[in-house]
């Protein structure tokens, strides 16, 4: 680090900011501690409040991330996804990562109306529900809360449940997930949520509900929330369908068109 900050026009915390970040990426790397508030006070001769506004603008910007109770850390870079039909094992796995699962609630329910809809479960028809945590090289990284029609699945809650869903359903059941439609919104992190992502209240999250098919069945309602500062997603977009590029016109009562 720097010996200290400069005299001049450019604020305490913007320098202290720039030294923060030159360490981060030049001698930490990714997981590693910063030093502490009180280190950064005495080294550099600044204020709480300063030290805090350099991290914050660090944090804010995603090159820092504070970990509730024990301390700043230099954030892991963000897992990029396409959105594509696979499964969460598939999706780390491409990326060179572990995936791993724990496990949180098993139960048979009558689901809420939203759900019943989507997985045409009829007047009486019950789902399993499966609420689990996955993790990407031992990091949480997203919480599943899933309904699979127990009609389909009969024997659900005795099956491996830590390992890919969709493998499971191809190989034990003969139900290939074959499409899906899928939503995506913000939220943030908010109570057991947050604890079990071992995430800071407020930590931005990205929301994706998906109903997945086989064969035009309903298989899967899961609503999964990942960690806005561990994932991100990648689209490629194209005109809509049957738009020409051209520029729409409009006719006037002479006849003749005219460029809106």
């Amino acid at each position: 680090m720097a010996d200290k900050l400069e005299p001049g026009p450019r604020p305490k915390h913007v320098q202290l900011s720039d030294v923060l970040a030159d360490l981060a990426m030049r001698d930490l790397g990714p997981g590693a501690a910063i030093p502490s508030e009180r280190e950064l006070m005495a080294s550099y001769d600044v204020s709480r409040a300063t030290v805090r506004k350099s991290i914050d603008s660090l944090v804010a910007g995603g090159l820092l991330e504070k970990i509730h109770g024990k301390g700043t850390f230099v954030a892991r870079p963000r897992v990029e996804t396409h959105l594509h039909l696979a499964s969460f094992s598939d999706d780390m796995r491409r990326r060179g990562l572990v995936p791993s699962t724990r496990l949180m609630r098993v139960d048979e329910e009558r689901p809420p109306p939203e759900v019943v809809t989507s997985l045409r479960l009829g007047a009486h028809g019950t789902a399993w529900r499966i609420d689990r945590v996955r993790l990407a090289d031992g990091q949480p990284m997203a919480i599943e809360q899933g309904w699979y029609p127990r009609s389909l699945l009969p024997d659900l809650d005795t099956e491996d449940l830590t390992g890919s869903l969709y493998t499971l359903f191809a190989e034990r059941h003969g139900l290939v997930i074959d499409a899906a439609e899928q939503t995506l919104w913000g939220e943030s992190a908010e109570g057991a949520t947050a604890r079990r992502l071992e995430a800071a209240v407020h930590t931005p999250l990205l929301v994706f509900r998906r109903v997945s098919s086989a064969a035009g069945r309903p298989v899967e309602h899961v609503v999964s929330r990942y960690r806005g500062d561990r994932y991100q997603v990648h689209m490629s977009l194209g005109a809509a369908p049957g738009a020409t590029g051209k520029t729409p016109s409009t006719t006037r009562r002479n006849g003749r068109k005219r460029s809106s």
